[in-house]
């Protein structure tokens, strides 16, 4: 697991968290049956709060990416290659649609982002 916090990034420390583990799992990254570190360990490694933490670990148990075994610790939940592939498409067009909204504030049309988005990509 390899995770990279960034301290001036508009996105809440937990919302990275679950983005750059939800996207390891998605691709594949992790595999299903891996354990993930103890809240409090990934804590102190990543050098944020335990309820930073906490809250990643809950969102991505709420959407079946990872599991709990009480006791044991939290675990990747075994997801087939279409899932995975389902799960990615659905969380790209959340995020695709956030950033629509944003490009049309700004009056850009769908050739304008298009062109955009060739240059960046």
């Amino acid at each position: 697991m390899n995770i990279a916090i960034s301290n001036t990034s508009d996105k809440p420390i937990y919302q990275q968290l679950f983005e750059q583990i939800s996207a390891q799992i998605l691709k594949g990254e992790l595999e299903s049956g891996y354990s993930l570190p103890p809240i409090r360990q990934a804590a102190t490694e990543l050098r944020v709060s335990i309820i930073t933490v906490k809250k990643a670990w809950e969102e991505l148990e709420r959407l079946g990416l990872i599991y709990t075994v009480t006791g044991k610790g939290c675990f990747v939940a075994e997801l087939s290659p279409d899932e995975m592939l389902q799960r990615r498409k659905e969380m790209i067009l959340k995020q695709m649609m956030i950033d629509i909204s944003y490009y049309k504030s700004f009056g850009f049309t769908i050739e304008e982002v298009y062109e955009l988005l060739k240059e960046v990509y």
